[in-house]
């Protein structure tokens, strides 16, 4: 059985590298759209898709400093670019489909491409989900600083917005507007002081689990997780998931395949060059009486 090596930057089905990097993938149609992180040129954000999580077929790089940019009625800030030209940065890109829009909405992290004292969130949506997405802008949601961050959509199409706010300090949730274009409600400010990042959030059998990260930089460490009954419900505290690393990983997202979950995540090896060699992983999950657990593989399939 064909199998994906994980820790390796896995390849398209050109045989080319992957780009995808912070990613999230969603269904829709026949089609699994994987979303992420392209450092490379003048890519912000790039698109591919599968039908079997397997082989991906790279579609397009779907926002770039060359985006189209155009406000709407949220007040936000048109920067793809700084002003000495070079690139700004996007950080984490997640999509989501409103069935009540019919438009792909992405949401991502931006910081200013000189420190990272800009933290915001950057909206940017589209009609398909591999075309190229209108750039709306970055803003602070209710002036909180917002850095790490995913997307998580209910069952009833109520979408969240969840980010590492005050320094990372704390996690903040946000129900999003219908339109997904805007936050609507703060309705958590989750483990405070417990520093934690890069979230990411899944439903299954009526709980909610959310998985998330230490800060330590570039440096894996101690994943942990809480449940709650409901998005808007209390979480409880944080649980140890994984090893002292979380099998040398930092969480991307969460995805229910054939009634099977698993834990996709990056193998960062560091900035500048180094972090074109950073490679994925995606690693089984079981709950069992109540608690979530992750299983070790060096090689995945679906």
């Amino acid at each position: 059985m064909e199998k994906l090596k994980n820790g390796e930057v896995w390849r398209d089905v050109e045989g080319k590298e992957i780009h995808a990097h912070g990613g999230y993938i969603i269904k829709h149609q026949e089609y699994y759209y994987w979303y992420g992180e392209d450092r490379r040129e003048n890519f912000y954000v790039s698109c591919y898709r599968s039908e079997d999580l397997m082989h991906w077929e790279f579609r397009n790089h779907i926002l770039t400093t060359e985006s189209k940019m155009e406000g709407y009625r949220v007040r936000t800030k048109l920067m793809l670019r700084k002003e000495d030209g070079g690139k700004v940065n996007l950080e984490r890109p997640k999509v989501l489909y409103n069935e009540k829009t019919g438009k792909f909405v992405l949401w991502v992290h931006f910081e200013n491409g000189t420190d990272y004292r800009e933290a915001a969130v950057a909206v940017a949506d589209c009609d398909t989900p591999d075309g190229d997405f209108v750039y709306h802008g970055h803003f602070n949601p209710y002036g909180y600083m917002s850095r790490d961050c995913t997307l998580f959509k209910d069952d009833d199409g109520t979408a969240y917005f969840i980010s590492a706010a005050r320094d990372n300090a704390d996690l903040h949730v946000y129900r999003l507007s219908e339109d997904y274009m805007n936050v609507d409600c703060l309705v958590h400010r989750l483990w405070q002081g417990e520093y934690r990042e890069a979230p990411a959030v899944i439903r299954h059998e009526g709980i909610y689990y959310m998985i998330s990260s230490f800060c330590t930089g570039w440096d894996p460490n101690q994943g942990k997780y809480g449940q709650a009954k409901g998005m808007e419900q209390p979480w409880t505290s944080l649980r140890e998931i994984g090893d002292e690393t979380t099998y040398q990983s930092q969480a991307a997202f969460l995805l229910e395949v054939n009634g099977r979950l698993y834990y996709f995540g990056d193998r960062w090896r560091g900035s500048g060059e180094n972090y074109f060699r950073s490679g994925y992983v995606a690693y089984p999950l079981e709950v069992k009486d109540g608690v979530l657990t992750m299983e070790y593989c060096e090689e995945i399939s679906f």
